[in-house]
C-alpha cells in the first residue's frame, strides 16, 4: 500500500491513481466482412464532418440511401481478400495490438506507464480505453494518432474524440497528444531500411520507387490542412537518405473518393502511365501508414500491381508498412519517450 493510499480516511470511496497512459489510436476496422459489419463501420467513418466536410443536410442522404446501398458489399469483399482468417480480424487491427504489445515490452523500465490502444472508428473505441485507463489510476495520458503526416481528417478527428471523452469524466486526467513525426529522423531511417531490406530480397530492382501517401480533397489542403506539405517533406527526406533522385523516388496520392479533384499525382493514373511510357520495373511503398490494411494490401499490393502489369509493367513490388518490425517499434519508442518527457 502507498503512502498516500494508507493515509486515506476509511470510508473514501475507492481510486487507482499515479500512473501514466500511453493510447495508440489507428484508423479503425470493421468487425467482420458481412453487410452490416461493414455497413455500421462505413456509415461511423463517412459520418464523421472532420471526414466528408459537407453539410449533413446534403450528405447523409446520400450516405444513408445511396452509398451505404452498396458500398457495404463492396468493400467487404475486398477486405475478405485481405482478412486475417486465423484471428477472424482486419490486419490492421492484428498489427495495432501488436505494437501495443510491444511498445509495453520497451517501456517496461518506466513501471508507471501503462499502454494501450484504440480505433477511431469501430472497436476496442477510444472513449472506452480513455475511461479505462483512467480508471486504471492513469492520471495522465498521452494520445498518439498513429499518423506520422498531419491531416485533419486523420490526426484531428483522433484528438477530437479523446477530448470528448473527458466531458463523461468528474474527474479528469491530463491529456497530451502526440504531434506529426513526418520528419522524425528515426522514422525516415525506419523507411528506408525497409525499403532497402525489400529491394535486397529481389532479383531485379525498380527502375522507379513510388511513395504512394493516401490521398485528401484538395479543398481541406487550400483551406490549410498541412497534409500535403508533410508528405512532400516525408518524401524529400526519403529520398535525401537513400541518396536517390527525385525520378527514382517520387510522391503519389491514393484512396480518393467522390466527385471533388484530390491531390495529384494519383497512384493509380502514375502506375498506369509508367508502365505505358515503357518502365518495365516498380515498387511502391506507403509511408503514411504504419501498419498495412486495405489501402495497402487490396489497393497497392493488388489493384496497382495489376494496373502496371496489365499496362506493359514487368515486375512490380509492394514494400510492406513499418507494421511491428523492430524498426517500425524504434520510431513508436523514439518519440513515445520524447513526449513523456516532464511527465516522468
Amino acid at each position: 500500500m502507498s503512502p498516500v493510499s494508507s493515509a486515506l480516511p476509511k470510508d473514501h470511496p475507492p481510486v487507482q491513481f499515479g500512473r501514466i497512459g500511453v493510447l495508440l489510436v489507428n484508423l479503425g476496422t470493421p468487425d467482420g466482412t458481412d453487410y452490416w459489419s461493414m455497413r455500421r463501420y462505413l456509415s461511423e467513418f463517412l459520418s464523421d464532418r472532420r471526414v466528408i466536410e459537407w453539410s449533413p443536410f446534403y450528405w447523409q442522404p446520400i450516405l444513408q440511401l445511396i452509398v451505404l446501398s452498396k458500398r457495404p458489399q463492396r468493400v467487404g469483399k475486398a477486405y475478405e481478400e485481405i482478412w486475417n482468417h486465423d484471428k477472424n480480424e482486419s490486419y490492421l487491427r492484428t498489427y495495432t495490438r501488436s505494437q501495443s504489445e510491444l511498445l509495453g515490452e520497451a517501456l517496461k523500465d518506466l513501471p508507471n506507464v501503462t499502454v494501450d490502444w484504440a480505433m477511431r472508428y469501430g472497436q476496442p473505441s477510444i472513449d472506452s480505453k480513455m475511461q479505462a485507463l483512467k480508471d486504471a489510476g492513469c492520471e495522465r495520458i498521452l494520445v498518439f494518432p498513429l499518423y506520422p503526416q498531419y491531416s485533419a481528417s486523420t490526426t484531428a478527428t483522433v484528438n477530437d474524440a479523446a477530448f470528448k471523452s473527458l466531458l463523461k469524466m468528474r474527474w479528469q486526467p491530463a491529456l497530451r497528444t502526440v504531434p506529426p513525426y513526418h520528419d522524425e529522423p528515426a522514422y525516415i531511417d525506419a523507411l528506408a531500411k525497409s525499403i532497402e531490406a525489400k529491394l535486397a530480397t529481389l532479383d531485379w530492382e525498380p527502375e522507379v520507387v513510388l511513395t504512394s501517401f493516401h490521398g485528401i480533397p484538395q479543398s481541406y489542403f487550400k483551406n490549410g490542412d498541412p497534409y500535403h506539405c508533410h508528405c512532400h517533406k516525408t518524401a524529400r527526406l526519403l529520398r535525401e537518405r537513400l541518396g536517390w533522385s527525385s525520378e527514382k523516388l517520387r510522391l503519389t496520392f491514393q484512396s480518393r473518393f467522390g466527385p471533388e479533384e484530390w491531390l495529384q499525382p494519383y497512384t493509380d493514373k502514375t502506375v498506369e502511365q509508367l508502365a505505358k511510357d515503357g518502365v518495365k520495373r516498380i515498387a511502391i511503398i506507403n509511408p503514411g501508414f504504419v501498419a498495412d490494411c486495405l489501402e495497402t494490401l487490396e489497393e497497392i499490393a493488388g489493384e496497382a500491381g495489376e494496373i502496371f502489369l496489365h499496362n506493359g509493367g514487368e515486375k512490380f513490388a509492394h514494400i510492406p508498412c513499418l507494421n511491428d518490425t523492430p524498426e517500425g517499434m524504434q520510431v513508436f519508442e523514439t518519440v513515445v519517450r520524447r513526449e513523456l518527457q516532464g511527465w516522468i
